[in-house]
């Protein structure tokens, strides 16, 4: 049970990622989408929610093997797993709506 809040945060993640995957990117600040235009909308969506779906994937997957094996070491699966949503976040920030803000 030492590592149940990091699963919730993680299963959090992933549930905020859902409307995304679906092509609504109503949970991304509008100062971050105000240059998205509608037609780009739906893109811009779902791969921000892909990038929120790796790392909070990577987070509910680290916290399992955490449970079940107890080793430390397993904390590379959320690096790698931030590595990869950062990835896809700002690869849809900066080419749908041309910058970070």
């Amino acid at each position: 049970m030492k590592y149940s809040p990091l699963l919730i945060m993680g299963l959090l993640l992933v549930l905020v990622s859902i409307p995304g995957l679906r092509g609504n990117p109503a949970t991304v600040h509008r100062y971050h989408r105000r240059k998205v235009s509608p037609e780009d909308a739906p893109r811009y969506g779902r791969l921000m929610g892909l990038g929120t779906l790796a790392i909070g994937m990577s987070i509910v997957l680290t916290a399992v093997l955490l449970m079940l094996f107890h080793l430390e070491t397993l904390f590379f699966i959320i690096l790698t797993g931030l590595a990869v949503g950062l990835g896809f976040i700002l690869y849809a920030q900066f080419k749908y709506n041309r910058g970070i803000f």
